[in-house]
């Protein structure tokens, strides 16, 4: 990094689609890209500490950036993953319903999943759904063939690879912290000092309303950070699944349920709960801020939403600190699990934009300001789409970018 130097675009963040960003923005020779990350490594948050799926897009509502992004972003990171020598595996995943009243949404999702291109997708009877999975339970489900796995640390390496191949730069230990307008040109104040650039990407996951308001957006949300607990499948029950059972998810609820995945570098994870974190970086029970949780209940948005999901709340709560009730959901597919088959796994945090009125917001939130594209909301599928919406960032970058 050159503190003299105007660069072209500065991108914060060092996860996925930041490095994505800047590997699709080089794609033009004539920039200069430089990534700045907070961590002292890539992938250090969202990216690195997810279950590796490369997701179908069977879940996204047709026309949304969602399933835009996903469809087109899986068959990217296939290529990808091909052209880089990253293990992947297409494995498939199973969409189980285990009573009647999942039976609509079951539909739905078949009827998504069509609308959204994808070929191959398989209704089950209940025969059917053990010749994938012999030893799940269900009155029903559906076989979706484009889903698959992989380890998206390898994956952002090799884009971070892509970026100084292409004579990006990229600085670790690198937080922003302020940004101030000086005629054509934005200088960006960091805790390794000032840089210089032209426009300024914000990729910046957990901190991304932050980042926004510090750099004189209003983002119109807030970040909600809600943890993600896995429990792993011990070696000697790993023959329990095959590769990936996901339950029919709530529709209201902009998570996927408790559901099993293969993981690409061996072990099969069970989860994850879906619970509030008291810390913007929260991954264990035990981290707690009072500036992040004074900054959480004052924001109205958060009443509002937990008037709404506060029974939902209680009980992703109460299964973070029950084992037994944690097994109890998995049993509903595999009830031949029991306490002592599994123990504690990792924990991620995914960054959930919230708006005033109580919504959670479900799909990509992308705005647009002067020398600025602010991303604010970017969840599951990103990582599975990271290379579609990189190329879409960048042409909304190099639209609005003066020279």
């Amino acid at each position: 990094m050159n503190n003299s130097t105007c660069y072209t675009f500065v991108i914060i963040g060092g996860g996925i689609i930041g490095t994505a960003t800047a590997m699709a923005l080089l794609k033009q020779s004539g920039f200069s890209v430089l990534v700045i990350e907070a961590e002292d490594k890539l992938a250090a948050h969202q990216t690195g500490n997810n279950s590796g799926v490369i997701h179908s897009g069977v879940y996204y509502k047709p026309g949304s950036l969602k399933a835009k992004n996903c469809t087109e972003g899986r068959e990217l990171m296939y290529k990808f993953c091909e052209e880089n020598n990253i293990p992947y595996e297409k494995c498939g995943k199973l969409v189980v319903a285990t009573s009647k009243d999942e039976l609509s949404s079951l539909n739905n999702l078949y009827e998504r999943g069509v609308a959204n291109g994808l070929t191959g997708i398989k209704r089950l009877h209940p025969e059917e759904l053990t010749e994938y999975e012999p030893n799940v339970n269900g009155i029903a489900g559906m076989f979706v063939p484009q889903t698959g796995i992989v380890d998206y640390k390898k994956v952002t390496d090799a884009y971070s690879e892509n970026i100084k191949n292409n004579g990006g730069e990229i600085e670790l230990n690198c937080r922003f912290l302020s940004l101030k307008k000086n005629n054509d040109e934005l200088i960006i104040s960091t805790t390794k000092g000032n840089i210089k650039t032209k426009f300024l990407v914000n990729c910046g996951g957990l901190y991304s309303d932050k980042i926004a308001k510090l750099c004189g957006v209003n983002p119109g949300l807030q970040i909600v950070p809600f943890r993600g607990e896995y429990y792993k499948l011990k070696k000697a029950k790993e023959y329990l699944v095959k590769n990936l059972i996901y339950p029919v998810p709530d529709p209201n609820f902009p998570f996927l349920g408790v559901h099993f995945t293969r993981m690409i570098n061996g072990g099969v994870e069970a989860g994850p709960n879906a619970v509030l974190a008291f810390k913007r970086e929260g991954y264990s029970k035990k981290d707690f801020s009072f500036s992040d949780i004074l900054h959480l209940i004052s924001y109205r948005g958060f009443w509002k939403m937990a008037s709404k999901y506060y029974k939902m709340g209680f009980s992703e709560f109460y299964r973070s600190y029950s084992k037994s009730a944690f097994v109890r959901a998995l049993q509903k597919l595999i009830p031949e699990i029991i306490e002592n088959d599994i123990k504690k796994g990792g924990a991620g945090v995914r960054a959930q934009a919230l708006e005033p009125n109580g919504k959670l917001v479900d799909d990509f939130r992308i705005i647009e300001e002067d020398k600025m594209v602010h991303v604010l909301n970017a969840p599951s599928p990103a990582a599975t789409a990271s290379i579609s919406i990189g190329n879409y960032i960048a042409k909304l970058v190099k639209k609005r970018y003066t020279g």
